[in-house]
C-alpha cells in the first residue's frame, strides 16, 4: 500500500534534517515527530505544505541553525492559543515566557506547547524586570477596544473604548513598559485593522509615538489579509519594531496572489479525511463519512437568520448571514461564531440546511495544522480560533524579520 504524501515527505525531510529541526519548522515538539515516524499517530495531510516548504527552502534554514544564527528567544504576551508563537517557532525560535489570563485558552496552549518555562496569567501586575531576557517580544494585545464590533458595542452601552477603556485598552502600555525594561532586539504586535482609524487616528498615533519617540524603536506597520494563505478574508495590522536601524522592508513578504479556497479546509467526505486520535469522531463521523449532524443549523435558527437578513435588506442595511461554498473565501471568523455561526455558513445544497464550520475546520481556517489539539468545548474553541491569528501570516512575517534580529547581539 502506498504511503500518504505527508509521510513520504517526512521521510525525505529526515534524510536532511533532525527531528528537532523538523519539529521547529512545523511548530510541534520532537515527541510528535517521533510518533509520526514510528506510525503511532498519522502524519497529518495539513502538514504537506510545511514539509514541502522545508524541503524546498530548508537548506538555508539548516545552514543557519548549524551556525547558531537561527536560534533566538522570544516571549509570548496575550498569547491566546499560541498562533503567533507557532509562526516564530517554525523558524527555530524558543519561547521563554508566556502570559495569558484566560483559563480556557491556557488549557489549549499548555496542551499543545507544554510548560517548560514561566507561564503567568495577568501581565498587568507582573514586574517588567522579572520577564526573562529575550530577542523578540510578541504580543497580540486585546483588540476588542479597537475593533468595529467592540467600539459599536461600547458606544451602545455608553462605555469608553480604546485607551479610555480601563481594562483592555491600556494593556498596550504593559507591552511598552516591558520593552522599556528589557530592550529586546525586536517586537511584533498584532491587532485589528480598525486600530488605524480608531478615534480619528489618534489612538494609533499614540502607539507610534510611544514606540518610536519614547522607546526609540524603528517601527514598520502593514495591514495583511490572511486570505493569501487561508480561505478567509481577515485583515489585521502588524506592527514590527527594531531597536536599531535596519533595512527591513515589507516588500520582502511573499504573499501568494491567489490563495486557497474553502474546499481546502473542509472535512473530506470522499474517504480521505484523516483519522486524528485526538479528535476521534468528535467533529466528523468516519464510519458514515460525514460531518457530525449537530453542526447543521436547526430549522428554527435557519428561519431566524433568513428573516433577520431579509429585514435588514429591506431597510437597506448589509447585515445578514454569509453563505460559503467550496470555491469561496469566507468572511472573517469572529469570537461570536459560537452563537449562531452566521458569518460563515457552509452550504450543503438546496435540500439541506447549511451548517457551521466544525472547530477542526476553524483551526484549519486559521492555518493551524491538524496536529493542533482542541481540548476545550466547541463554544470555547470557536471563541479561541475567532480571537486568534492566521498562523501562516505570522510565519511569513517572522521569516522577513529574523535576518534583522539575528544581526543584533543575542539577549543575555
Amino acid at each position: 500500500m502506498t504511503q500518504a504524501p505527508p509521510l513520504e515527505l517526512l521521510k525525505q525531510a529526515r534524510t536532511r534534517f533532525t527531528q528537532r529541526e523538523i519539529a521547529a519548522h512545523v511548530g510541534k515538539d520532537i515527541k510528535t515527530v517521533r510518533r509520526w515516524e514510528k506510525g503511532d499517530t498519522p502524519c497529518p495531510s495539513m502538514l504537506e505544505p510545511a514539509l514541502r516548504d522545508l524541503l524546498q527552502g530548508g537548506a538555508a534554514l539548516k545552514h543557519g541553525a548549524a551556525n547558531g544564527a537561527a536560534n533566538f528567544r522570544f516571549i509570548d504576551l496575550f498569547a491566546g492559543i499560541g498562533g503567533i508563537r507557532m509562526g516564530f517557532e517554525a523558524h527555530g525560535g524558543a519561547c521563554v515566557f508566556t502570559s495569558e489570563w484566560n483559563d480556557f485558552s491556557k488549557k489549549t496552549y499548555l496542551e499543545n506547547y507544554g510548560a517548560d518555562h514561566s507561564f503567568i496569567g495577568d501581565i498587568v501586575s507582573f514586574p517588567a524586570n522579572d520577564v526573562p531576557a529575550h530577542d523578540v517580544l510578541l504580543g497580540g494585545f486585546p483588540c476588542q477596544p479597537f475593533s468595529i464590533a467592540g467600539v459599536s458595542k461600547k458606544n451602545a452601552m455608553g462605555r469608553p473604548h480604546g485607551f479610555e477603556c480601563s481594562t483592555q485598552g491600556t494593556l498596550f502600555f504593559d507591552v511598552a513598559r516591558i520593552i522599556a525594561a528589557k530592550q529586546p532586539a525586536a517586537f511584533l504586535l498584532e491587532n485589528v485593522k480598525n486600530l488605524l482609524s480608531h478615534d480619528k487616528g489618534r489612538t494609533f498615533e499614540v502607539i507610534l509615538q510611544t514606540l518610536r519617540d519614547e522607546l526609540g524603536y524603528e517601527v514598520h506597520y502593514k495591514v495583511v489579509d490572511g486570505q493569501h494563505f487561508t480561505p478567509q478574508h481577515r485583515e489585521r495590522i502588524i506592527i514590527v519594531g527594531f531597536r536599531s536601524k535596519t533595512a527591513f522592508s515589507w516588500d520582502d513578504l511573499r504573499l501568494p496572489s491567489v490563495g486557497p479556497r474553502l474546499s481546502s479546509i473542509l472535512h473530506r467526505t470522499d474517504g480521505n479525511e484523516p483519522v486524528l486520535p485526538w479528535d476521534h469522531d468528535r467533529f466528523f463521523d468516519h464510519a458514515k463519512q460525514r460531518v457530525q449532524p449537530k453542526y447543521t443549523l436547526t430549522s428554527n435558527l435557519w428561519t431566524y437568520l433568513q428573516n433577520y437578513a431579509e429585514k435588514h435588506r429591506a431597510a437597506g442595511n448589509g447585515f445578514g448571514f454569509g453563505m460559503a461554498y467550496p470555491d469561496s473565501v469566507t468572511r472573517t471568523l469572529s469570537a461570536r461564531y459560537h452563537k449562531d455561526g452566521s458569518e460563515i455558513l457552509v452550504s450543503q445544497g438546496k435540500r439541506l440546511r447549511p451548517r457551521r464550520l466544525t472547530p477542526r475546520e476553524c483551526a484549519r481556517l486559521m492555518g493551524f495544522p491538524d496536529t493542533f489539539r482542541i481540548p476545550v468545548s466547541d463554544t470555547q474553541a470557536y471563541r479561541q480560533f475567532g480571537n486568534s491569528v492566521v498562523m501562516p501570516v505570522m510565519q511569513e512575517v517572522a521569516r522577513i524579520m529574523l535576518p534583522h534580529v539575528q544581526a543584533r547581539p543575542r539577549a543575555n
